[in-house]
């Protein structure tokens, strides 16, 4: 007998080989009709495989990630067998699920598939489903995976074996359509009852350039039609929302062919919103004691060497700048936290310095693959609010939990209420991709988990998620429409002061190393202006807003008295245009409506005698005459709200 430790703490005594569904049955049928997946020590299985030794054991419904992700990657396989039955001599490369969904891509040699064909696509996948065919495992070795993927012709999955040895080799086989694959699935396939196909798109086998452009097609899945419609309904909303669209409605930034891909460029209302953005942020970080530094746009590419960042990232950089000199090679700055280092080190430091803390808005340059650029999120160009704190190792927990408190001023002053933090960690196995001593890692993980802990944070840990140089703490945010976007990020590094050889001059007279906090709670001002514009639909907070009032006269006539407003709104810091164009009223209103200003002031002859304004708020309608100064009153009554709502966290 075996003992199956279930989550709520009991413990079960069953026959070996019993398998996870046969625990969800023993449990109750219901439960088993529910159930996709299991969580076997931590790790996500087949229900039907079989356990045979002690075991924690989860059962995953559709609540659960695991079971999602499992889902997702089960309709993976029920496309590409619909592909095979559609386009005989298809060649398929990887099908993994995603965030939201899942893609295949597959290489079609001369023939086309385009939108027009994904309904047909569609209904072979629901006729495959009712078949209700079981996802079947089965451990292989690799002459026989060779031999069969050899006979089949399919050279994507004979590239995949290469890296592959006997013993870790499986495949699954559904129906008429077997694929190399490590798994899990869900039992069969009729527990898909609604799927969507959502896009194509061209991406290169294995992310290379150099290789193959393959077609992938994009989908989405759910064990229920309800929650396939609802989630079509937030994909419609999700396009209302997409930034790219607000950006362009709202004059905020452009992109040009002839500047290049990826580099955007902010045109003055954005530009004014990224600046207040900035100095919103510049205000908490000297109120919290740092230092604005500022750093060049390039650096030696032995700079770079020195910091590990060649070695890790170089294939993503741009191709470094060579000049006149023999062997002189400069490369555009990829990173920030090089530069701070030798910030650091360019003067004497004693433990009384400590902590420093350095800030930069610093641009940064990475080499993105056309195909993967997408609007603001992914660009080649960005800024990072970027800080660097050198502190001493009984400091770090302390420095830790104040950057906690400065992201959740950010993430509250802009009305993000619901995220997760995330411990990033390293893989539990493959530690060659980290670079660093053992046991520095090892109190840089537990500092961070620490601080979580101290400050009450719903966090969560991942493993294989950590920078190369260290563990970090990401906070992943919820928009409007339940999506997840990684915001705030903070890394402990002890790392890049061993590289640099920073020190400091302890109270005993010896030199130390000092342990260095890297942090940027928008993480990128491209990124988050992107995130910030879908979550509140380009609807943004007042006091950031770019045009807060629009001034709208009924006529000519009265084009003096609504300078006068205009120059007592700016003399009291709010932002105001007049619409002086030769149009209709109701016109200025539905063009100022469309613009998402918050406040018209309707001005005529009323307003203009009794020295007051007439108040229009956005989608909302209007609210009446007030004089001036009363509604100076009102705009900054709310925005010193918004603004000082959670000052306390970073006082």
């Amino acid at each position: 007998m075996i003992k199956i430790k279930l989550p709520d703490g009991s413990v079960r005594e069953y026959e070996k080989g019993v398998s996870a569904m046969d625990v969800a049955k023993s449990i109750s049928e219901g439960l088993a009709r529910h159930v996709l997946a299991a969580e076997v020590n931590g790790v996500v299985w087949d229900l039907s495989r079989p356990i045979n030794e002690d075991v924690d054991l989860k059962l995953l419904k559709w609540e659960d990630e695991g079971a999602k992700s499992t889902f997702w990657h089960s309709s993976a396989h029920l496309m590409a067998e619909a592909l095979e039955s559609l386009y005989p001599g298809v060649k398929l490369g990887i099908g993994p699920p995603i965030e939201k969904g899942f893609y295949y891509d597959i290489d079609l040699g001369d023939r086309q598939i385009s939108d027009e064909d994904l309904p047909k696509l569609e209904a072979k996948m629901k006729e495959l489903a009712k078949a209700k065919s079981e996802y079947v495992r089965k451990d292989i070795s690799k002459a026989d995976a060779v031999a069969y993927f050899t006979e089949k012709g399919d050279q994507y999955k004979l590239e995949l074996l290469e890296g592959l040895k006997d013993g870790e080799i499986t495949f699954y086989t559904q129906g008429n359509f077997t694929d190399l694959c490590r798994g899990p699935h869900i039992p069969d396939t009729g527990r898909i009852k609604a799927l969507k196909l959502t896009s194509i798109a061209g991406a290169y086998w294995r992310g290379n350039e150099k290789n193959k452009m393959l077609t992938r097609i994009y989908g989405i899945s759910f064990p229920a039609q309800k929650e396939l419609d609802e989630y079509l309904l937030m994909l419609e909303e999700a396009k209302k929302r997409d930034h790219r669209k607000l950006g362009k409605e709202l004059g905020l930034f452009a992109f040009s062919e002839k500047v290049g891909s990826g580099l955007p460029l902010w045109l003055p209302r954005g530009a004014m919103m990224r600046e207040r953005l900035q100095q919103f942020l510049q205000k908490a970080q000297l109120d919290s004691g740092y230092v604005p530094v500022m750093t060049p746009h390039i650096g030696s590419k032995q700079l770079y060497v020195t910091s590990g960042h060649w070695e890790k990232y170089g294939e993503d950089s741009f191709r470094p700048i060579t000049t006149p000199q023999e062997g002189e090679e400069f490369m555009l700055k990829p990173m920030n936290c090089p530069h701070h280092c030798e910030i650091y080190k360019s003067q004497p430091r004693s433990y009384k310095d400590l902590p420093v803390r350095f800030a930069e808005f610093g641009t940064v340059y990475r080499y993105e693959q056309s195909g993967e650029l997408h609007g603001l999120t992914r660009v080649r160009g960005f800024t990072q609010d970027d800080a660097h704190l050198f502190c001493r190792p009984e400091q770090v927990k302390e420095e830790f939990m104040k950057v906690i408190d400065l992201v959740l001023y950010v993430l509250t002053s802009l009305d993000f209420p619901e995220f997760t933090a995330q411990v990033s960690l390293r893989d539990k196995e493959n530690r060659a991709k980290y670079i660093g001593d053992e046991k520095n890692w090892e109190l840089a993980e537990q500092a961070i988990i620490d601080a979580a802990e101290a400050k009450g944070l719903n966090y969560v840990i991942e493993y294989g998620e950590a920078a190369f140089y260290g563990p970090k703490l990401d906070f992943m945010v919820r928009d409007a429409l339940g999506r997840s976007w990684q915001l705030g990020t903070i890394q402990v590094d002890y790392n890049l002061p061993e590289r640099f050889e920073l020190e400091y001059v302890d109270s005993d007279n010896t030199r130390k190393r000092p342990v260095m906090i890297h942090r940027a709670p928008f993480g990128s001002m491209e990124r988050f202006i992107a995130v910030l514009l879908e979550h509140c639909g380009g609807e943004l907070p007042l006091w950031l807003t770019p045009e807060q009032v629009k001034i709208l006269p009924i006529s000519d006539k009265y084009m003096d008295y609504c300078q006068e407003v205009q120059n007592k709104l700016k003399s009291a810091g709010i932002r105001s245009e007049i619409d002086d164009r030769a149009e209709k009223i109701g016109k200025k209103i539905r063009d100022t409506e469309l613009k998402k200003v918050p406040y018209m002031l309707i001005i005529g002859e009323k307003e203009a005698e009794e020295n007051k304004v007439s108040v229009r708020v956005h989608k909302e309608g209007d609210k009446g005459s007030v004089g001036i100064q009363e509604f100076i009153d009102e705009i900054n009554a709310i925005v010193n709200k918004q603004m000082a709502g959670n000052t306390e966290l970073i006082s």
